[in-house]
């Protein structure tokens, strides 16, 4: 059930100028019925104006009379003569017209610092078309002598949240790990064996220390 704009206010009113139990205010304004017991007895919402919900259009003369008259009843909301905004469709992300040229620059920096990504997710990214996007990637773009490839963020197309969300995706699905980090990088050449421990002197024999007596006397 809608509750009012101003809940609190609109209970004061309701207590002030109705017969309503503190069950139905509550009930009507989410609140709790002890919390509408305290404003009755001004211990709570001291000194605040009250909204007449009827004035307010979020509650009719009809059923607050009827509600009045039956202390089980429980109130109904009105409902909003003025329409609901449609919900936006999801889509590609609306780029202001200063920022549309950035977008060629854009698109060669994402194709190639992370060629995994596929083309609706940099569409869906720095709202873009797939076509655009294809022109960049064969280079049959009309300005493509010009295009300089520039990252997104530093554009102001995108968040570096949003970047790093899709980056996430791409790698995933495509089972990569690579990025503009590691390129440029060559990779660590392998640890150099350990040259084996040189084997140990034989130890000296006695009779290399102590010489026997025939060779003494010889």
């Amino acid at each position: 059930m809608a509750r009012p704009l101003m809940p609190k206010a609109t209970a004061v009113w309701l207590v002030e100028n109705t017969a309503l139990t503190f069950r139905q205010i509550a009930e009507f304004c989410g609140l709790h019925e002890l919390e509408v017991q305290a404003i009755a007895d001004d211990e709570v919402a001291v000194g605040m104006q009250g909204l007449d919900p009827v004035q307010a259009r979020e509650l009719t003369q009809e059923e607050l009379a009827r509600c009045e008259g039956d202390a089980t009843a429980s109130l109904k909301a009105a409902k909003p003569s003025l329409p609901l905004p449609k919900a936006k469709t999801k889509g590609a992300r609306y780029t202001p017209v200063a920022k549309r040229q950035d977008r060629p620059d854009a698109i060669a920096w994402l194709v190639k610092n992370y060629p995994e990504m596929s083309d609706g997710q940099i569409s869906k990214l720095i709202g873009t078309t797939k076509p655009t996007i294809m022109s960049v990637r064969d280079r049959s773009h009309w300005n493509t002598s010009n295009i300089k490839p520039q990252n997104p963020v530093g554009l102001g197309l995108c968040t570096a949240d949003d970047l790093e969300k899709i980056i996430a995706v791409a790698r995933a699905r495509a089972g990569t790990v690579h990025g503009p980090a590691a390129q440029g990088m060559e990779p660590a050449a392998p640890p150099a064996p350990a040259e084996p421990a040189p084997a140990p002197a034989p130890e000296p024999s006695a009779e290399s220390v102590w010489p026997t007596t025939e060779s003494a006397q010889d």
